[in-house]
Order: C-alpha cells, then sequence, then structure tokens
C-alpha cells in the first residue's frame, strides 16, 4: 500500500460520507477507521462512537440554530430599531457577512476535524511562542458563549411558554419573572437529562425533529400563516411600507445608529454553527460533513430567517401596538392580531417545541466544548469535566456542569434587559471565538493550514479579512444599550457578563496558568508512522522554501 493510501485524510476522500446506510458495513468500518486515524494525527484518541451520518449532522447544525425559534424570541430588536426596515434589511445585511465567518469557519474544521475546534485551531495557526495564549483566549471566550447562549435559549423557550399561558388564560394569567426563572431551570435540567443521552440516540433524535417535527415545516407554515391571515384580516401592509418604513424607537438620535442595533437578531440566531465543528469526533467522515454542515446551516437559516421576517413585516400593522404589547413576546402578539387565539396557540406550541429541541442541541454542543477543554485541563475541577461515562460514551459531567451555569447566568432573567444581555454576551462571546482562528489564519497561518477536503483556495484572505472586520464591528455595536440613556434596570448586562470571565480568565493566565498550559495536548502514543499535524505543516514549509 502506498503512502497516499495510508494518509487519514485520502482515505476519507475515498469513502462517501453517508453514515453507512448506503455503503455497507464495511464502508462505514473504513470510514470511522480512517476519522479516527485522522483524529490521532491531531493528537487525540477515539473517546466517542461515531453515529452521527452527513444527514443528521447538517440536521444537527441547523437546529441549533432554530430558525423560526429565534426569530420569534428576538422579534422585538427590529420593532424597536428601525420596524419594518429593521425586520427585512436588519436581518439581510447581518447575515451575508456572517456567510464570510461560515466560510471561513468550514475550511478550519475541514482541516483539523476534533471536539476542541477553535481553540486547536488558534493553537496550530498562531506564532509558536502565542500559540498557548490564542488557545487560551479563544477557549475561555468559546466557553462563554456557549453556556450563556444555553441559557438564552431556554430563556426565552420560557418567555414562549409564558406568552401562551397569558394568551390561553385571556390575559388572566401573567407570570412575572419569579416563575419564569422557575420554568427555565426546570427546561434546563430536562435538558440536562436529554444530553447525558447516547450519541446514536442524540443523532436520530435531531434527524426526527428537523424532518418530522418540522422546524423545516413549522418555519413555512408561519411564513404562509402571517401572509394569508393578514390578508384575510385585512392588517397586511403594502409592498411599500413593508420594505421601506423606517420608525426609530430607540432613543438614539442617529437613526442609522438605531437601525444597526436590529443586527442584535440575527447575530444571536446565527449562532453555534460551530457545533458541527464541536461534534466531530462523533461524525463519520467529519472532514467533509461538519464543513458541509457549518454551509448549510447557516445558508438555510439565514435564507428561511429572512423568508420569515418579510412575512412578519407584511403582517405587522402597527408597530407601536406589538411594542406595547403585554405579552413577554411581541412575535406572539404578531400572531394573535393576525390568527386569532386558536391559530396562535396552534402554532405557537410548535415553536415552543423547535426552542426546546434547539436548546437541547445546544447543550450537546456546549458541553463538548467544555469536555474538550477539560480535556486539556484549562478549566478548574478539569479532571471531573474531561470524564467520559462508561455506559453513554457522553461527558454527562461536563453537560451538567454547563446546566448548572446557565441557571446561574439565568438570574439576569429578573432584569428588564434580560434578552439583550445574554444575547450580547453569547454573541460577543462566540464571534470572540470565531475571529480569533480567522485572523490567525490570514496572518501568522498563512502557510500553516493543512487543507481538508473543503478550502477556500485563493480566497482565504478576502474572505477571512471581511469576517473579522465585520466580528470586530458587531462586538463594539453589541457592548451599547439598546437606548440612549440606560438605569441599573435596563443597561446591557453584557459588559458585566464578558468583563468578569475576561478579568478572571485574565489573572489566571498571569497568576498560573502561562507557566503551565501549552494548548492542545496529545492523548495519543506516537510511534505508528503516521505524520502529525505539526508535521505536515513543517513538510509544508518546507515545499515553500523549496519553491
Amino acid at each position: 500500500m502506498s503512502k497516499s493510501e495510508k494518509d487519514p485524510a485520502v482515505l476519507v476522500n475515498n469513502v462517501a460520507v453517508n453514515g453507512g446506510k448506503n455503503s455497507g458495513d464495511t464502508g462505514i468500518s473504513d470510514l470511522r477507521h480512517a476519522d479516527d486515524a485522522l483524529l490521532a494525527e491531531l493528537g487525540y484518541k477515539a473517546e466517542f462512537k461515531r453515529e452521527f451520518s452527513l444527514l443528521e449532522t447538517v440536521a444537527f447544525a441547523f437546529s441549533i440554530m432554530g430558525v423560526v425559534a429565534s426569530v420569534s424570541s428576538t422579534f422585538s430588536f427590529p420593532l424597536v430599531s428601525g420596524g419594518h426596515v429593521g425586520m427585512v434589511f436588519g436581518w439581510l445585511i447581518p447575515s451575508l457577512f456572517v456567510l464570510t465567518i461560515a466560510a471561513s469557519m468550514a475550511e478550519l474544521t475541514s482541516s483539523m476535524p476534533t471536539s476542541a475546534g477553535l481553540y486547536y485551531f488558534s493553537a496550530k495557526l498562531a506564532p509558536p511562542r502565542w500559540s498557548a495564549l490564542a488557545s487560551w483566549i479563544t477557549g475561555w471566550a468559546n466557553v462563554t458563549g456557549q453556556v450563556t447562549l444555553v441559557c438564552s435559549i431556554d430563556f426565552t423557550c420560557a418567555q414562549m411558554i409564558t406568552t401562551a399561558i397569558a394568551v390561553g388564560s385571556n390575559g388572566a394569567v401573567v407570570l412575572g419573572a419569579g416563575p419564569t426563572y422557575g420554568i427555565l431551570l426546570a427546561i434546563l435540567a430536562s435538558h440536562g437529562v436529554v444530553c447525558s443521552a447516547a450519541t446514536n440516540i442524540l443523532a436520530r433524535l435531531n434527524l426526527g425533529y428537523v424532518l418530522i417535527n418540522g422546524e423545516l415545516g413549522t418555519t413555512i407554515a408561519a411564513i404562509i400563516a402571517l401572509l394569508v391571515c393578514s390578508g384575510n384580516q385585512g392588517t397586511r401592509v403594502s409592498t411599500k411600507d413593508a420594505f421601506t418604513m423606517f420608525e426609530n424607537n430607540t432613543g438614539w438620535a442617529n437613526s442609522g445608529w438605531a437601525f444597526m442595533l436590529a443586527f442584535t437578531a440575527p447575530m444571536w440566531t446565527l449562532t453555534g454553527y460551530d457545533s458541527a465543528a464541536h461534534i466531530s469526533e462523533e461524525v463519520a467522515g467529519a472532514a467533509k460533513a461538519a464543513p458541509i454542515a457549518i454551509l448549510v446551516g447557516v445558508g438555510a437559516t439565514a435564507s428561511l430567517g429572512w423568508l420569515l421576517f418579510i412575512a412578519a413585516s407584511f403582517a405587522t400593522e402597527s408597530v407601536s401596538d406589538l411594542l406595547t404589547t403585554t405579552l413577554p413576546l411581541p412575535m406572539g402578539q404578531l400572531f394573535l392580531n393576525n390568527l386569532g387565539k386558536e391559530g396562535m396557540l396552534a402554532i405557537w406550541s410548535l415553536i415552543i417545541i423547535v426552542q426546546y429541541v434547539t436548546g437541547a442541541a445546544q447543550g450537546v454542543d456546549a458541553s463538548r466544548v467544555v469536555f474538550a477543554f477539560a480535556r486539556d485541563n484549562a478549566l478548574p475541577g478539569s479532571r471531573w469535566w474531561k470524564q467520559i461515562n462508561k455506559r453513554t460514551l457522553t461527558p454527562v459531567n461536563a453537560v451538567w456542569l454547563v446546566m448548572v451555569l446557565a441557571g446561574v447566568f439565568g438570574l439576569l432573567g429578573f432584569s428588564e434587559t434580560a434578552l439583550s444581555s445574554l444575547a450580547g454576551a453569547s454573541v460577543i462571546g462566540l464571534y470572540t471565538s470565531y475571529a480569533t482562528p480567522i485572523f490567525l489564519r490570514i496572518t501568522s497561518g498563512r502557510n500553516k493550514l493543512v487543507p481538508g477536503p473543503f478550502s477556500l483556495g485563493r480566497w482565504y484572505l478576502p474572505i477571512g479579512i471581511i469576517a473579522v472586520a465585520w466580528v470586530v464591528f458587531i462586538i463594539v455595536l453589541l457592548l451599547f444599550p439598546a437606548a440612549s440613556s440606560v438605569t441599573a434596570d435596563d443597561m446591557n448586562y453584557a459588559v458585566l457578563l464578558v468583563m468578569a470571565v475576561f478579568i478572571f480568565a485574565g489573572l489566571s493566565w498571569i497568576v498560573s496558568a502561562r507557566h503551565w498550559f501549552t494548548g492542545p495536548i496529545s492523548n495519543v502514543e506516537k510511534g505508528n508512522g503516521a505524520p502529525t499535524y505539526d508535521e505536515k505543516q513543517a513538510q509544508m514549509h518546507g515545499n515553500e522554501h523549496v519553491r
């Protein structure tokens, strides 16, 4: 057998990525063997079962963004920041920029398919002197974003439930912050049980959810219902108004700045797609399946979300009426106005299911990040969080750590700006972790990336520049409050959350971690004759010098 035939990357390319459904036991066995060999090159031994197929990986990445539920959760942002223009163009513009980030991440994931994901990418692309620090920063930013995203998804799920209760009781029962927090804790506890399940169960649940429950079906049904019912009710606005009517309800004098605050909705929705990287050690043919899942997940979510917001814009007869609703979520009022009580509750119940499963998928993603970071001893108590349950072969301890931390962050639900604070913190944390390895890819890592099956080729540089510039802009934007004058009740607590973690991680690095943290730690024994990822990088450098 030739050297190239022994190369795991070549083997992955030569075996169909279909999860074994059509290729037979031999094909899927070869594929998983190639995946495990490639993982060993990256420095890790295989500890999970590779139960996710290509289709199931795409379903997972798509479900984690939960488009119809995410739009319903964040509808207030464009309502306040631009009205109809905020709904339509406040979604479209950020989505186009996010596609550049997703493309860059897909290339990195294809090259290095490991649960360590982003902080592993940073370690391998940074200059040797700064490798550990780059990995440390990326890892802590990603963990922060992952946990706050779990909290924000489940918090809005709790708000959806209280909205349904208010509508179902004709306004007689309106639950406040305390009961909402109690519902949040119950959801987190149930997600802890679900996310602790075996990998094959999680894979099948996500596939069935996307294809059968109808995240796709629910989204399409919501779009059609809003357009048809608003026409029947006589509440549909003109095409001109739906696309061009601008209303600034933020309190900011500058309308351009007010409009950009609507970007919070798509930026919060289009997060978590790095999940395909974090579950790559559980995926068959990960070097191909994971990047495909990232690109398809982001593209489908961005497209469907835009169509849903367009439908919502047509169905919104009065922005001010929706903003003054007593319901926790204005989207609930929009459905109630156009579909009536029974129709609203019917589609709202489906949206609650979508949000619940989205939270479960995000819980899986976050637990894998915690597990991977702990595997490299980067978290306090790492020896507990990196343990794999012998029965389910999943990181159960890491799952429950995520749920407990999310419950603590959920205390922000007692403030008036709970969602904007949690959404801001999750976007800032996640996109900082997204941009760091991309920045290193276009600077110190230009000649370090060992290409996987998916590569941007020469386009990596302009796409990477646009991606990093956008993240810098959006982080600054999301640190600002929604209104020009704030109090302790309505301030943007994203600053407090992010700074608290930054200070803790920074002091930990200065006092201790810089002396012992070296970045990703290999847990495989060398000596099988296959080159490691670092050795492949060195070979590439040698080839560059020859040329």
